[in-house]
């Protein structure tokens, strides 16, 4: 008998050999039927596996993003099938469930895919799936394995890469994959099939390396929540902040200025300087100090760092000066020079924490095929701030950035999040840098604060800076997509890298802990993300304009320009829109600019001193005065934007 320990921690009996599905059946025949993924110990194992030891179970289903992964997986099979029966010849490459959907990479040699080909595609991969194969491993020597795809270069280069007898395929109906494993149990749960697009992609992501095609799909086990996700899709396509920001005239790109380097604005300009004001009057009451640092640094500052041994191959290139071998990088992180600063004085103990905050610029020279919008670009400026303080200092200046943290999204309507611990791969120590004792110092750390503060959070492994671990808060939108924003990382390294160090109580020198944190991140991808979850109707407090003031016709321009000044003394800021149009005409255009509030001015609202006010969407206010109007907007705003 063998003891399989289950997540709300009861512990049940079973014979040996018994299935991940026989103990689902145990709890219940109903529950058993939305089974269609599990891990053993921490290992993704297929539902129909004999458990041979004790050992602890989940059990998912589709509501889980692990059953997600697997049944993403599966239907990149069930693809990868669909692709071989309708173009025969072609030399499939890997398939991955991804965060919505799966691809598959494929050479398809002679033959060619477009959009008109996605609904044949579609209709075979539920041909396939009502057959209602199942999912089966088997064990495979190299040599068998080799033997099987000589004619395929991209399986025999994944397969020379592995090490004999751990080496498996997974079958089902006539098709045969190479596979670790992690399956639903048969194909007849995919009930719905969509392909979304096709695209280059370099094999192993290499630009040297065969240009193959990327086919992406994605599957669900209803139709009906296929039809919903396409819907979501569709307002995700308005809500495009590449799409928003030109239609709000907020930022643009240039080919002469370059690929991947934005150009913002007046309208976007005063957004990025509002999100920047609110973040420094919060930071000034938690005691940091603003600094500036250069667009550029020596090679040798980066390499101190580390960064240049990191990044240094896949970043812009040293710029070379007339003197011999000096050579300078565009800032790729401001971290290096903050620890500059600090060099700069010599501290006690008594003199910290010590705070450094940046609105800094860094460059990142990001391949062509990666950049998007906002969201991915080569020139970016982060909301950086270096905390140094004292070993003993570090759990409470940790929780006050989380605290911070957490101010910026209520204030921006981001309530929907969880928090990812960032830890080391314990499987690929060369990725890092620094003794293990302070990273496992760092790690704990992070996990206590992040314990105390009463977080949602879980731990990921590989997924830390190569100088430090980190809580990287995972925030979803009004789409319910998810998106990395914020992020605090402990960070023993540099200090030493840097010879950093402060006096202490005993007269001794010692080192500092550094607090890496940027709660907008980038603000280029904060902006962004927050244009698509907002679909550009910011908050009140942060929009450029919060009021349009139309009038009727020439005749009320005067009226229009006191009612002006009244808001201004108010501190609402507004704009006259004084066009020779139509009243009608002014109406749409300030909706399609999503100004908040339309302030409508003709002979009655003159004669009676008052205004009217229609809010954006449509809704009435009527006819009332420039105080009460005042008073509707600081309600509004002390709605979202606390006191920190």
């Amino acid at each position: 008998m063998i003891h399989i320990t289950l997540p709300d921690g009861s512990i049940k009996q079973f014979e040996k050999n018994a299935t991940p599905m026989d103990v689902a059946k145990s709890i219940s025949e109903g529950f058993a039927r939305n089974v269609i993924s599990a891990s053993f110990n921490g290992t993704t194992i297929e539902t129909v596996t004999p458990l041979t030891t004790n050992g602890s179970l989940i059990l998912y289903t589709w509501s889980n993003d692990e059953g997600k992964k697997a049944f993403w997986h599966s239907s990149a099979h069930v693809l990868a099938q669909a692709l071989e029966e309708l173009y025969p010849g072609i030399k499939l490459t890997i398939g991955p469930a991804i965060e919505n959907g799966f691809y598959y990479d494929v050479d398809f040699g002679d033959h060619s895919v477009s959009e008109k080909d996605f609904k044949t595609i579609e209709d075979k991969i539920i041909d396939i799936s009502r057959g209602k194969h199942e999912f089966k491993m088997r064990a495979v020597s190299k040599e068998d394995a080799l033997t099987l795809y000589k004619d395929n270069p991209f399986k025999t280069e994944l397969i020379e890469n592995l090490e004999d007898g751990t080496i498996t395929f997974c079958d089902h109906s006539t098709f045969t994959d190479l596979c670790r494993g992690g399956h639903i149990p048969d194909t007849s749960i995919i009930k719905a099939a969509k392909i979304l697009s096709v695209a280059g992609a370099y094999w192993r992501g290499n630009e040297k390396n065969p240009q193959l095609t990327r086919v992406y799909g994605i599957s669900f086990p209803k139709q009906k929540d296929l039809t919903e996700y396409l819907n979501l899709l569709e307002e995700a396509k308005k809500r495009d902040h590449r799409k928003l920001g030109k239609e709000l005239e907020l930022f643009t790109f240039s080919q002469k200025v370059g690929q991947g380097l934005p150009l913002w604005l007046p309208k976007g300009a005063a957004l990025r300087e509002r999100l920047e004001d609110f973040l420094k009057k919060a930071q000034k009451k938690a005691g940091y100090e603003m600094v500036v640092t250069p667009h550029i640094g020596q090679k040798e500052l980066y390499v101190t760092s580390g960064h240049y041994a990191k990044y240094g191959a896949d970043s812009f290139q040293p710029i070379h000066t007339p003197k011999e071998d000096e050579e300078f990088l565009l800032k790729p992180m401001n971290c290096p020079h903050h620890c500059e600063i600090y060099n700069n004085f010599q501290w006690s103990y008594k003199d910290l924490p010590k705070r450094y905050a940046e609105f800094g610029t860094v460059y990142r020279y990001e391949q062509s095929g990666e950049l998007h919008g906002l969201t991915r670009v080569r020139g970016f400026t982060q909301d950086d701030a270096h905390l140094f303080c004292t070993p003993e200092q570090l759990d409470q200046e940790f929780k006050n950035v989380i605290d911070l943290v957490l101010y910026v999204f209520g204030s921006l309507g981001f309530e929907n999040f969880t928090a990812q611990v960032s830890v080391r791969d314990p499987e690929n120590p060369d990725k890092y840098i620094g003794k293990v004792e302070n990273w496992e110092k760092a790690e704990q750390a992070i996990i206590n604060a992040a314990r105390d503060k009463g977080l949602d959070f879980v731990i990921e492994e590989g997924e830390a800076a190569f100088y430090g671990p980190k809580l990287d808060f995972m925030v979803k939108d009004a789409l319910g997509r998810r998106w990395q924003l914020g992020t605090i990382q402990v960070d023993y390294n540099l200090p030493e890298r840097f010879d950093l160090t402060y006096k202490g109580s005993d007269n001794e020198l010692h080192r500092p802990v550094m607090i890496h944190r940027a709660p907008f991140g980038s603000i280029e991808r904060f902006i962004a993300i927050l244009l698509e979850h907002t679909a550009g109707n910011f908050p009140l407090w942060l929009m450029p304009k919060q009021v349009i003031i139309l009038s009727i016709s020439e005749k009320y321009e005067k009226y229009a320009e006191k009612v002006l000044n009244l808001l201004e003394n108010n501190e609402i800021r507004a704009l006259v829109d004084n066009r020779n149009e139509t009243i009608g005409k002014k109406i749409r255009e300030a909706e399609m600019q999503k100004y908040p509030f339309m302030i409508i001015v003709g002979e009655n609202e003159e004669s009676e001193s008052k205004i009217s006010v229609r809010q954006h969407g449509g809704e009435d206010l009527g006819l009332i005065s420039i105080e009460n109007f005042a008073e509707i907007i600081k309600t509004e705003i002390s709605k979202t934007l606390k006191s920190f």
